[in-house]
């Protein structure tokens, strides 16, 4: 047998090692302060840790129901309505998650077919395509412009055909840190309300904002919430993405479809986590005070930079922040990111990956979710340059 012929017809025949795992595994290699992947290097609330220990305790360790368990699906639908007006039906309308990145997989399989066109705003977190792809769809990209990272809503209108099925979005957005507007909701709005396209609304960072800025979510927005699938991420929000646990709200037509395909997928997400969670987000200031911790982290990184010669735009969102090089070398952003971590160890993320074709914005992310002393040290190393 050739078994070479076994892997002939990859679905997925152009995917490679993901850059992330790529840098890491040089970060490492080289013992590189590492602000690269987004994920805190600092630990979770103590009190966090315990209800999880707690509810171990108590026997929350067989199967929790398919759909999740409902007292954190009533807690995750009360929170949204307090935060954007929208109350989703715990029971028909809310989905716990293995993260975030499975309900976006999830909601792309459960609705794309052979040929569906999906647009994807670029730069774009590389889970997006794969799974587009994966399901026979065709990724139609709209690439926005360094440094403002702007959506051009005329341009996105022209994007739409009839094969149109789906829009992915991302806001606060990864890689860059913009927020879109009331306005640029409102633009989605109406452009969207005429066609049967579901909107796929990646909010993963929904709880880390700066500036006194707001998140608009799709659930804020009538006609966007009754075609949009919300995908958020626990992990990201409480500093555990280990843990890989999130949620999916949509409306009850859709998230039917979801469900047929969550079942055989996970069927259920850790029971003892559910339970927990279900505790701590009682108290809102566990996630509503995010802003103003991670915006000190923000202004350290950034205020420690300012008489570098990187030049920046401060982060709206996320936790990440880019960088421009242009006044430092004219190299591409893999070259510099591979020389920061072999020469001065200190690792980071190029933008040309998350772009169509590597498009060199020469632009490198930095996730300052890190503790005190590996942003000094980052700091420190950057103002060398």
């Amino acid at each position: 047998m050739d078994y070479k012929n076994l892997t002939s017809k990859s679905k997925l025949p152009d995917v490679k090692t993901t850059i992330f795992t790529t840098v890491g595994n040089l970060a490492r290699e080289h013992k590189a302060i590492d602000l690269s992947q987004g994920f805190p290097n600092f630990e979770a609330d103590p009190n966090l840790l315990s209800l999880v220990n707690k509810a171990m305790c108590e026997g929350y360790n067989q199967y929790a129901p398919m759909p999740g368990y409902y007292g954190l699906r009533e807690v995750i639908s009360d929170k949204i309505e307090s935060l954007h007006n929208h109350r989703y039906n715990p029971e028909k309308e809310i989905t716990i998650t293995v993260g975030a990145t499975q309900a976006i997989f999830t909601a792309i399989t459960a609705f794309v077919n052979e040929g569906d066109e999906v647009i994807v705003i670029k730069p774009a977190y590389d889970c997006y395509e794969p799974a587009i792809i994966l399901n026979g769809g065709v990724p139609v990209y709209i690439q926005l412009d360094a440094p403002d990272y702007r959506i051009d809503w005329e341009v996105f209108k022209n994007k739409i055909t009839a094969k149109t099925k789906m829009v992915i979005l991302n806001t606060p957005h990864n890689p860059s840190g913009k927020i879109l507007s009331l306005r640029d909701m409102e633009m989605l709005e109406s452009i969207l309300k005429p066609t049967d396209i579901i909107l796929l609304s990646d909010e993963v960072y929904e709880h880390i904002i700066f500036d006194g800025e707001t998140h608009y979510s799709a659930s804020r927005f009538k006609d966007l919430a009754n075609r949009s699938f919300i995908c958020a991420s626990f992990g990201k929000t409480f500093h555990v993405t280990g843990w890989k646990i999130g949620y999916c709200a949509g409306p009850t037509e859709l998230m039917n479809e979801f469900r047929k395909v969550h079942q055989f997928a996970v069927f259920c997400v850790d029971h003892p986590i559910q339970r927990a969670l279900t505790t701590y987000l009682k108290d809102s200031r566990h996630y509503l005070e995010l802003n103003n911790f991670y915006q000190q982290k923000r202004d350290f990184f950034l205020d420690g930079i300012k008489d570098s010669r990187f030049k920046f735009t401060p982060s709206k969102g996320t936790y990440f922040q880019l960088l421009d090089y242009t006044d430092i070398t004219i190299e591409n952003d893999e070259s510099l990111g591979k020389r920061l971590i072999i020469e001065h160890q200190l690792a980071s993320i190029p933008i040309s990956s998350f772009n169509v074709d590597n498009r060199n914005d020469h632009m490198l992310r930095f996730c300052f979710a890190k503790k005190q002393e590996s942003l000094e040290k980052a700091v420190e190393i950057l103002r060398s340059l």
